[in-house]
């Protein structure tokens, strides 16, 4: 263990710790001598300024002043070899899953984690390369857009932009008042109250141009309201529930199925000849359709009945192209 990493075990035993700390344990904790404890000590009290003192005890141990010790905090940012190296892989892993978008914000942060890891003396590269991210759906996305959205959601500022609907490819002006963002299979969404008609909204982000934060507040809407009207219902459109379904899936698809989050109120049932039942709320059904579909024969729509005729057209069309 090096002089940074001793340095901030101890400060973190004794910050811990409720009684003095006796020196055999600290010696033990830091693997280190007697001197060189010693001398860590000094450094901790005289150059960092820790509120330490001697327990008094017949046997030598060490602790935080009692009030002084629950407001002091090393300086600077105080991580060890393990803590940095996991920053790095995460934000390796940030710029991997999404090129572009975080990663040349978080550049400078690397190169200081890769300084510090170094400065450290650990002597050797992370391989990161070991770590795969496959992007899956992911679309094209404008980096200025994206840091103008971002900030806007983060400083609580009313954005206006143009849109461009994929469904209909219409175009529009929108003011809103972003609200959150969201990460939702490999690309983003913004969660908005729209001032023009006065309602909750999503939208893809990768689908909004020339957006511009104004000066006004942005206003708030309760984290109740916008679960309930954009997260209640199955995927990423909104709008309340309007029915329950319930699909049912093969023994062998089941396998995968049971250990899926499709919703945070999802009900499964493993059925006695080893297939599994599925149940969840949905407004729109065109993604769970989607969803349903990937597993082809291995999965059925039993109810509401509305859902299972719109299935049968939905494989009925796809058939046709085969005729």
């Amino acid at each position: 263990m090096d002089r940074y990493e001793r340095i901030l075990t101890l400060h973190r035993l004794l910050k811990a710790a409720h009684y003095p700390v006796p020196l055999s344990r600290l010696m033990g904790e830091l693997e280190c001598s007697r001197a060189t404890l010693y001398r860590d000590i000094a450094f901790l009290r005289d150059a960092l300024g820790a509120p330490l003192e001697s327990a008094g005890t017949d046997q030598a141990a060490f602790r935080y002043e009692a009030g002084e010790g629950e407001k002091f905090e090393l300086p600077g940012l105080w991580l060890t070899s393990d803590e940095l190296a996991s920053l790095l892989a995460l934000n390796e892993l940030i710029s991997r899953s999404g090129p572009g978008v975080l990663a040349g914000t978080l550049a400078p942060f690397k190169a200081r984690i890769e300084g510090l890891l170094s400065h450290q003396g650990s002597g050797k590269a992370l391989p990161i390369e070991r770590i795969r991210v496959i992007p899956w759906g992911e679309r094209k996305l404008d980096q200025q857009v994206f840091r103008v959205v971002a900030g806007a959601v983060l400083e609580r500022r009313q954005l206006r932009f143009r849109y461009r609907a994929r469904t209909t490819n219409a175009d529009s002006r929108r003011l809103v008042s972003p609200q959150r963002l969201t990460h939702y299979r490999d690309n983003w969404y913004l969660d908005v109250w729209d001032h023009d008609r006065e309602a909750l909204r999503s939208f893809a982000v990768d689908r909004i141009a020339e957006a511009q934060a104004q000066d006004a507040p942005a206003r708030d809407v309760t984290d109740s309201e916008l679960n309930e009207l954009l997260a209640s219902s199955y995927g990423i459109f909104a709008g309340k529930p309007k029915a329950w379904a319930t699909i049912r899936f093969s023994a062998h698809a089941a396998r995968w199925v049971s250990d899926e989050h499709w919703h945070s109120q999802q009900q499964g049932e493993w059925l006695p000849d080893g297939r599994y039942e599925l149940k969840l709320p949905y407004s729109n059904s065109k993604e769970l359709l989607m969803d349903v579909l990937k597993y082809g024969p291995d999965a059925e729509v039993i109810a509401p009945l509305p859902l299972r005729e719109e299935m049968k057209i939905l494989l009925q069309l796809a058939l046709s192209g085969y005729a």
